[in-house]
């Protein structure tokens, strides 16, 4: 008898008799894919600009992902929304990033509908859409789509990665993290990585190698059954971290500096056909030195700055290939529609100078020349956490002007690569039609021969925003569906209609010529003197590059777009303009736990990241250890908070009682224990009392004394003359017991693993709290 099946809701078919042999059997039938359906792979990189890919004219060796190109097709008009987070709302649901919720990264979230920061439960991602249709969904590397207040073991997961459809997740949740010691969450609880620096760890390839695991875990079992996969490198982003020889590889290939390279990237893409013949390039920028004016000094720095970051885009490309040679090898590759991106344009928060430690930035901590060349050779490893100059990020975005965070083309223009050989016939081509990162989901379901769903998991599902390009896969010269399409990032807004863009830019063309940094605020009678004399007009079709300002002879069509872009923030929740920086980074939020001045942590216990943590910075406090040591002394970390960059740690070593300040890896301060502490149960304690105000302008936090107790017996003492103002490390949360990450002080080695018997910590912060917001505010807004 055939095994017969029916459709799960519809009545059951067979026969229920009074005993099995006068009976027949029925089965709910499993929700399959249908027959030959393709894989679907996502790769985002992260802050790779328009000309820093191989297939996109670049000098920088990405032989895997420009054999898709070769083998697929690449876009020279795609966008996306200028930042991290708000792009991936777009590549994932398909709908705008105000509509997403997702104005800007969630950090600096707002009350207002468009940026709270919740993507709605209404706006469904591809993974959710595709499990209902036989997928495996699969999650790996970044995230960033979860509120930072929700990102801790308190939850609420539901906007997790498993929580929106993800089956499986391994990577990371925030905004960056470190290469060598990265925060890593498997599915929906930490992990550490599998093997440590020393032993060769990178998270590109620990990325790769589980890549290749998940897919193979469910080939094995059903080599029919389908896959999407959102593949989200922590690459390019800060810090560029890879290995010397992957560097070395460039050594003087950018001696000739940004200037140099823009104008070879810019010739290449004209013989790719990725800029056209009568394109103009872009002019030189008003923030960037021109490579001549630098000294010697400067211009070896920067230029391993950015050999540094070739090799660390190689390396990334290369684990990259190892996915899609495993693909290759099991007979997937030709069937798997895979669509490569990046979120925004290069990224400038590498400053003016760049930086070796991109912390002292944000704790207002000045660069120095002379500092940083004596650790040139440190450049991308795991004793740094280092970005490279601005000049680069310019060049970066060749030919276009500006960079990530604006919406000028350099932040909005991306790279973008289609592959899909059984899919696609036409093979290494060109095509020119504007699209926008929204229109991947449509395109992906056209493709698949897909209807989106009209609910998920009971919720009734919202339009998608999205247009498909699914036409323009075999036929480059079919019309664009895309007409219109708003851009708004932090106030600097545009709007694309038709071959044509109108630019706002905030806080101006540069900030040079504005006079004003990045995140001033925009009140209500200078948005309407910037809609009345600050729009620019580029008739794109014709001026690839925006080089040419034609809003005085083109009046009535500036203002037909400047209308039309507010046509489109009344639709999708773009109002209030905010060009706002510090203040919108200081607004309270909604919280679990409210702040409160004693935080009681407990051994083997889940990092507690920096949002909900405690913060002792600036302010007199304490941290209390109840502990039993046992015969012949105590090693390992009782408390740490940060790490390489920044951070603090009260630990033992050598059997004595030690704390550590770290201060932006420029100087270390520590107090230690005159003996070593007895076997038995104690009370060890540190006490950190304020004695000297900050100078936060000034990169200082308070100075202080820094003492040592136990059982209430004072064992050490000393002075300390500066502690870190704001940022006690870029990754690296509150650890108990234990310190996996990057180490504060070399005292100890990762995981510094107590080895006596820690029973809970308890630490104070009654004293008085003093912050920089705007300076906060940057720190936040790096972590893209």
């Amino acid at each position: 008898m055939s095994l017969t099946e029916y459709r799960p809701g519809t009545a059951f078919p067979g026969v229920v008799g009074r005993t099995f042999d006068v009976s027949e059997p029925a089965w709910p039938e499993p929700l399959r894919a249908r027959g030959g359906a393709p894989n679907v792979l996502f790769i985002v990189l992260d802050d790779t600009g328009y000309g820093q890919l191989g297939c996109f004219g670049s000098p920088i060796k990405t032989p895997n992902l420009d054999s898709l190109a070769v083998n697929g097709l690449v876009y020279n008009n795609m966008h996306t929304t200028a930042l991290c987070s708000p792009t991936r709302t777009c590549i994932l649901t398909g709908r705008n990033h105000h509509s997403n919720n997702m104005a800007c990264i969630t950090e600096a979230s707002t009350g207002y509908p468009g940026y709270n920061g919740y993507v709605p439960f209404e706006n469904g991602f591809l993974a959710e859409m595709l499990l209902q249709h036989g997928y495996n969904t699969y999650a790996l590397g970044k995230w960033h789509l979860t509120a930072a207040e929700q990102i801790s073991a308190a939850g609420p997961y539901d906007r997790w990665p498993l929580g929106r459809g993800f089956e499986r997740f391994y990577g990371f949740l925030g905004g960056e993290t470190h290469q060598y010691y990265p925060e890593l969450v498997y599915d929906n609880h930490q992990v550490e990585p599998p093997k440590t620096p020393e032993e060769g760890y990178t998270l590109n390839e620990d990325l790769a190698d589980r890549a290749i695991s998940f897919i193979a875990d469910a080939k094995q079992v059903a080599p029919n059954k389908p896959f999407f996969m959102y593949y989200a490198t922590g690459a390019q982003h800060a810090p560029h971290h890879v290995p010397k020889e992957w560097a070395d590889q460039y050594a003087g290939q950018f001696d000739d500096g940004w200037d140099a390279y823009r104008q070879k990237v810019f010739a290449r893409q004209k013989e790719l056909g990725i800029a056209p013949e009568d394109a103009e390039l872009s002019r030189h920028d008003p923030d960037v030195p021109e490579w001549n004016t630098l000294s010697d000094d400067e211009r070896r720095l920067y230029a391993r700055m950015m050999e540094v970051f070739a090799g660390f885009l190689t390396h990334t490309d290369h684990h990259i290939g190892r996915v899609l040679d495993f693909l290759r090898e099991i007979g997937e590759l030709d069937n798997t529609l895979v669509m490569a991106i990046s979120d925004n344009g290069a990224s400038s928060e590498g400053g003016p100078t760049g930086s070796v430690n991109e912390n002292l930035f944000f704790n207002n901590v000045p660069e120095s020349l002379e500092e940083n060349l004596a650790r040139i050779d440190e450049l991308g490893s795991p004793t740094t956490f280092n970005h490279y100059a601005w000049g680069w990020t310019w060049a970066g975005d060749t030919p276009f002007r500006r960079w990530k965070r604006e919406t000028y083309r350099g932040g909005i223009s991306d790279p973008f690569i289609v592959s899909w050989p059984a899919g696609i016939k036409a093979r290494g081509e060109v095509r020119t039609q504007y699209a926008h990162a929204v229109d991947m989901v449509p395109t992906v379901l056209d493709a698949l021969g897909l209807e989106p769903p009209a609910t998920i998991k009971g919720v009734t599902q919202s339009p998608i925003e999205g247009v498909s390009f699914a036409h323009t896969l075999e036929d480059g010269s079919a019309e664009t569906k895309r007409h219109t399409q708003y851009f708004e990032m932090m106030g600097h807004r545009s709007i694309y209609q038709d071959g044509w863009r109108a630019v706002c830019p905030w806080p101006g063309t540069s900030f040079a010529e504005a006079g004003m940094p990045f995140g001033t605020p925009i009140p209500y009678e200078k948005l309407t003197e910037l809609d009345a004399r600050h729009w620019e007009l580029y008739h794109v079709a014709e001026d690839f590059a925006e080089n040419n300002n034609v809003a005085a002879d083109n009046r009535d069509k500036l203002i037909e777009m400047i209308g039309q872009w507010y046509v489109e923030a009344g639709k999708y929740n773009v109002l209030p303009v905010d060009g706002r920086g510090v203040q919108r980074f200081a607004e309270e939020r909604p919280v679990i736990a409210r702040d409160r001045t004693s935080y009681t942590y407990y051994p083997g216990t889940q990092s507690v990241a920096t949002n909900a943590a405690v913060r002792v910075l600036n302010r007199s406090h304490s941290i209390t250890a109840i502990v039993d040591v046992p015969e012949g002394g105590a090693e390992g970390v009782l408390l740490s908070q940060g790490g390489i960059d920044s951070g603090y740690a009260f630990y033992m070593v050598g059997g004595k009682l030690k704390w550590c300040h770290n201060y932006v890896d420029k100087e270390r301060h520590y107090v230690e224990s005159t003996d070593v502490v007895p076997a038995g149960e104690h009370e060890l304690r540190f006490e950190f009392e304020v004695t000297a105000p900050p100078d936060v302008p000034a990169g200082k936090g308070a100075g202080g004394r820094a003492q040592l107790y136990v059982d209430g017996e004072l064992v050490g003492a000393a002075e300390v003359p500066v502690t870190t103002p704001l940022a006690l490390g870029l990754t690296g949360g509150v650890m108990v017991g234990r310190a996996t990450g990057a180490p504060v002080t070399p005292d100890y080695s990762p995981p510094a693993e107590f080895t006596g018997v820690l029973r809970k910590v308890v630490v104070d912060a009654s004293g008085e709290l003093i912050e920089d917001d705007e300076a906060a505010l940057r720190m936040i807004m790096a972590r893209q």
